[in-house]
């Protein structure tokens, strides 16, 4: 919803229409989510919330299937024990016991050189995922669109730019609009402007 809702904040920002544009979108946030937006419609994306895509302050991301598998049968955890190692108690919180990025910065600016490499690695690990999703657009991206509470980091921002800016133009949108999102929609519908779906 988030992305939506951003996608055509930009679009309006360009004087055009999110239906008219190929984008990527990157919510950098407590998990996760990168997708690509083919002319109104997510037309591919990871499952930020269930183990696919980057790590992030809280979840797992992609994680070895036969490691995955052994973790599973090794008799150590329930089920729900392991779906927290994956998501709520994983990403950075696992690495460094916090998933506060401004302090993590902090940390780094007095020299911790391993809060450095897992938050590096985070970044370059969403780059990675930038990159792949643009396959799903032949590689014809409009704009790549970052947001979510991690976006407002100019740590994380520089650093993924440096990846990521041969793809496409970028533009940041700290935070998020979830509530502006659902007003807005739901303004668009009652006047006939968007449809009205069922999502299951």
């Amino acid at each position: 919803m988030n992305q939506k809702a951003i996608a055509r904040h930009y679009a309006r920002e360009q004087g055009t229409r999110y239906e008219d544009l190929d984008l990527i979108i990157c919510h950098l946030g407590g998990g996760i989510s990168v997708a690509a937006h083919h002319h109104g419609k997510a037309i591919e994306a990871n499952n930020a919330l269930n183990g696919d895509g980057p790590f992030s302050p809280e979840r797992a991301g992609t994680l070895p299937a036969g490691a995955l598998i052994d973790l599973c049968f090794s008799g150590k955890f329930t089920r729900d024990e392991l779906k927290k190692r994956i998501s709520g108690h994983a990403g950075l919180a696992a690495h460094l016991g916090t998933t506060n990025v401004p302090a993590i910065i902090r940390s780094i600016e007095e020299g911790d050189k391993k809060a450095e490499l897992v938050l590096d690695s985070m970044i370059y690990n969403v780059a990675k995922t930038i990159a792949a999703t643009s396959v799903a657009l032949y590689g014809k991206i409009d704009a790549i669109l970052l947001t979510g509470g991690i976006a407002y980091s100019d740590y994380v921002v520089s650093r993924l730019k440096k990846r990521i800016s041969f793809l496409a133009p970028i533009h940041v949108y700290p935070g998020e609009e979830e509530m502006d999102s659902l007003a807005f929609n739901a303004l668009g519908a009652l006047k006939g402007e968007l449809p009205i779906q069922i999502y299951t």
